[in-house]
């Protein structure tokens, strides 16, 4: 559940690009004013002055926020919350999606505009530089830009100028000029001009996590270990030096442990001041490993005595007596320095501290990244974490096997160094799945827009504008999502003028095709690899890119926030209920465990169709839907509607709707068609790992409403799978689930037993929350059933001893 206030930003169908926003009276300035107080609080206490400057930042547009809405300037909760900028002006929105009222294209000029205006010889404004870009001069420059690829769209609004040359050199003159007619009112105030790079702009193709960059950053930030660093000292510099301290001891040490100190003037008081200058000079450069000044332990024992001794005082009798037990207890512990026992010893050791640190081997692999495109990915991460050759070596300063900070020649890299190269692989999005590069599906949307942009851009057959149209799409997915209000949608990439201006150089001839093999493979990817987890919103909406791309009247919904929900649904969310009809209508085990009528919901569905045609305009919202996900909260979780929490009521009405809509998981099946190679009844058994996994999480949690939540999400996506199963594999499925959870700790087989029962009376034909048997679902405006810790009498399972 995300927090409470209107701002609340990580479930709203706000952060998606054809999401539809729940209607709102208006948006919540104390939430605002909220923030901007946790900002001022950082920017006054924070130790850290990094922290404290980005404190003072968000302070700054918090204040913007809140003086924008004071004083009328700022709708939020509008397509167009800056007055005066159209919908399709990037803006900069800070947490919750509240706008400040200024464009990320605006602001001062940077670097490389005063740079073009002083070499042009023009004014340093915008303007000036706007009209520059238009001239011969201008346009050369620009046509330099996208012929080489060396340029940089950061926000949409840089592939405006872009876009007006290659329209000009097309022969599309009038294009041209109708799009420099849209963008002069604002060219004062926007950046339309792109960033020139060292480098070209990405291959359209290339997926990767992180850039060779970004793992440098990474690297480049790792110091040493001081705990390790003071281990290795001691091992060293400190416990060699203590063994010519105790052989020196021994010298005057008789078979009986009688210390027999000679007189001042003999080689041993000689050799007894050189120990100690050494010593000094040690304390001096090795400062990590302090147990040395230490005088209870057993080397600062050693060395006191000998301090008293060459400063020719008598030893008072009870430092001759910790002295005589030091040398005693030194020796019987390791034995006699230069003996078998405590030469291998020390060999070891040795061996031990003369191991590379993880600095400096991330050191050597920073540098075989230095000659790399700091832009890109990684497309052979072998040879950057291989072993350390003799060059390396010689250069770090490591001979062989000597210790210091050097490296020696075939030293391996270790997994804490291999992780951020790794993470920058470039690779198809499957290889990064199968590698661990893309550990979830929150991961997993990040890395799709690439791909999306690869195939948005391919419906253009000229390179150049292929190119500049992936790097528009990658600017236009990081612009953040207002918060909107009255089922408002997004601003979508086509409606940006400079999009519209090249609409007709798209191609329809392949382009269909091309995304719908696209949505299948994310689609199947997604449900395969993370098979218990909902697909996040940010993956739905390239998903719905695609679908829409490939014109296969795919229904994609979002996720919903339950502490901004007003009860109110578009109609995409019947159309996917219908879908889901379609797939699972006739009896299947998801429709029967979730008591769905399926053909009830397919009539409503042509019903409100019917009304919607004979609008003048189409529905905005989806009135039967919404009275049936009210009706089944009220039935399926008690309370809803008449006590408890409010956004309790409203998640549990959500989650109604996921329920019968399957949340895309039906989409994908019935009008995507994806396929899992491993079968249905395989991703049934791993959302149940998923589930044990929660379900775990649980156990003596005081906050558990949330992972009880991301439980029954798992749980749901388990019975759809096993839906789509023959019978007999429903059943064997069942009992290897029985036979997993007799194999789980006792408290997790104690919370899912009453949720396993009822799957298996729905099997046998009966009510899931017949008897003992519970229907389970994530949300409750009452206690949940599945929230008390179970007591080990009532997990334990016949024939199966408990797990403690």
């Amino acid at each position: 559940m995300v927090p409470e206030g209107a701002g609340a930003e990580p479930a709203t169908s706000a952060m998606n690009d054809d999401a539809e926003q729940q209607h709102l009276a208006q948006a919540n300035p104390g939430y605002a004013a909220g923030q901007l107080a946790a900002a001022l609080r950082t920017a006054a206490a924070h130790p850290d002055p990094e922290t404290r400057r980005r404190g003072e930042e968000r302070g700054r547009r918090w204040r913007a926020v809140l003086d924008g809405m004071a004083d009328g300037l700022l709708k939020i909760g509008s397509r167009t919350p800056v007055s005066g900028l159209p919908a399709w002006v990037t803006p900069e929105v800070v947490r919750g999606g509240f706008a400040t009222g200024a464009p990320s294209a605006g602001g001062p000029l940077l670097d490389f505009e005063i740079a073009v205006a002083r070499r042009a010889g023009v004014p340093e404004k915008r303007r000036a530089l706007f009209g520059h870009f238009l001239s011969e001069e201008g346009l050369a420059h620009l046509y330099e830009l996208l012929d080489s690829g060396r340029y940089e769209v950061t926000v949409p609004e840089e592939a405006a100028l872009l876009t007006v040359a290659w329209l000009v050199r097309a022969g599309e003159t009038d294009a041209a000029l109708d799009l420099v007619e849209e963008l002069a009112p604002f060219a004062d105030r926007l950046r339309f001009s792109p960033r020139p790079s060292d480098r070209p702009t990405p291959r359209p193709d290339a997926l990767h996590r992180c850039t060779v960059a970004d793992a440098s950053a990474v690297l480049a930030r790792r110091r040493p270990s001081t705990a390790v660093e003071t281990q290795r000292e001691a091992l060293a510099i400190w416990q060699p030096f203590g063994d010519e301290l105790l052989l020196h001891w021994l010298e005057v040490t008789d078979e009986e442990g009688r210390l027999r100190v000679p007189g001042p003037t003999d080689a041993w008081h000689v050799r007894s001041a050189e120990l100690l200058r050494r010593y000094r000079d040690l304390a001096r450069r090795h400062t990590h490993c302090t147990k040395h000044l230490n005088p209870k332990e057993n080397l600062g024992i050693l060395r006191g005595a000998l301090e008293e001794t060459v400063a020719g005082r008598a030893l008072e009798p009870r430092r001759l007596g910790l002295l005589r037990h030091a040398v005693a207890s030194m020796v019987r512990r390791r034995g006699r320095p230069g003996s078998a026992k405590h030469t291998a010893l020390r060999r070891d050791q040795a061996a031990q501290a003369a191991l590379p640190s993880h600095h400096a081997l991330a050191r050597v692999v920073l540098a075989r990244l230095s000659g790399l495109p700091q832009d890109d990915g990684v497309s052979d991460v072998a040879p950057i974490v291989a072993p350390v050759n003799a060059e390396e070596a010689a250069r770090s300063g490591g001979r062989g096997e000597a210790a210091g900070s050097g490296v020696p020649a075939g030293a391996h890299i270790p997994s804490a160094v291999r992780r951020p190269v790794e993470a920058a692989l470039s690779a198809p999005v499957g290889t990064l799945v199968e590698r661990g590069v893309v550990p979830s599906a929150e991961v997993l949307a990040e890395l799709v827009p690439q791909l999306v942009a690869a195939t948005t851009a391919a419906a253009h057959r000229e390179p150049v504008l292929r190119s500049l149209a992936a790097a528009n799409y990658r600017a236009f997915r990081n612009r953040r999502s207002l918060l909107l209000l009255d089922l408002q949608r997004q601003v979508r990439v086509e409606e940006l003028p400079w999009v519209r201006a090249v609409a007709a150089h798209r191609t329809d001839a392949g382009a269909d095709e091309v995304a719908a093999a696209a949505l299948r493979e994310l689609g199947g990817l997604a449900v395969v690899a993370f098979p218990g987890t909902i697909l996040p919103n940010l993956l739905i909406r390239e998903l719905s890119v695609l679908a829409r791309q490939a014109e296969l009247g795919a229904p994609f919904v979002e996720e919903l926030a339950a502490d901004i929900f007003m009860g109110t649904f578009t109609p995409k969310f019947l159309t996917a209920a219908r879908v889901a009809a379609e797939l699972l209508g006739g009896g299947s085990l998801y429709e029967r465990y979730y008591d769905i009528d399926y053909r009830a919901v397919r009539n409503l569905a042509v019903v409100e169709a019917g009304d919607a045609a004979l609008r003048s305009h189409g529905a905005r919202t989806s009135p039967g839907f919404a009275a049936l996900c009210r009706q089944r909260a009220a039935e399926l979780a008690p309370g809803t509607g008449t006590s408890g929490s409010w956004v309790a009521g409203n998640g549990a009405v959500i989650e109604q709707a996921q329920i019968l809509t399957t949340h895309n998981l039906a989409t994908l099946v019935h009008r995507v068609g994806i396929e899992p190679g491993v079968g249905w009844d395989e991703l049934a058994l791993r959302c149940f790992d998923s589930v044990c996994l929660l379900t775990g999480r649980v156990h003596h949690n005081p906050r558990p409403l949330g992972t009880i939540k991301d439980v029954a999400y798992a749980w749901r996506q388990m019975v759809f799978h096993l839906s789509l199963c023959a019978p007999q594999e429903q059943r064997n499925v069942l009992d290897r689930l029985t036979e997993e959870t007799a194999r789980r700790p006792w408290h997790i087989a104690g919370r899912l037993a009453p949720a396993l029962t009822g799957l298996r009376q729905v099997m046998a034909g009966a009510p899931a929350d017949a008897g003992t048997g519970r229907r389970l679902l994530g949300w409750s405006t009452g206690g949940h059933w599945f929230r008390p810790d179970p007591t080990p009498s009532r997990a334990h399972t016949p024939g199966v001893k408990p797990r403690r």
